[in-house]
């Protein structure tokens, strides 16, 4: 398995929570086995449904903790 797909596979559950809440992550590979998340809000994203910076990270980590990967930057939209 590639790394792009077992990233992947280990975002998913993330990634389909975000969304059903109106948010796309995107996630970039960083130095270090790192990997960088960012979250952007749709036009219909539920603002009270995000969680805070240190609970991304880690519910991240938890996504991540069966790869060799861990969370780096996390960038989250600003509380409105």
């Amino acid at each position: 398995m590639s790394t792009e797909d077992t990233i992947d596979a280990a975002m998913r559950g993330l990634r389909d929570t975000l969304a059903a809440d109106g948010y796309e992550l995107v996630w970039a590979l960083e130095p270090e086995d790192k990997v960088g998340i960012r979250v952007f809000p749709g036009p219909d994203a539920c603002a009270d449904c995000l969680v805070p910076p240190e609970l991304m990270r880690s519910i991240v980590d938890n996504e991540l903790g069966a790869t060799r990967y861990r969370v780096g930057s996390i960038t989250l939209p600003p509380k409105s």
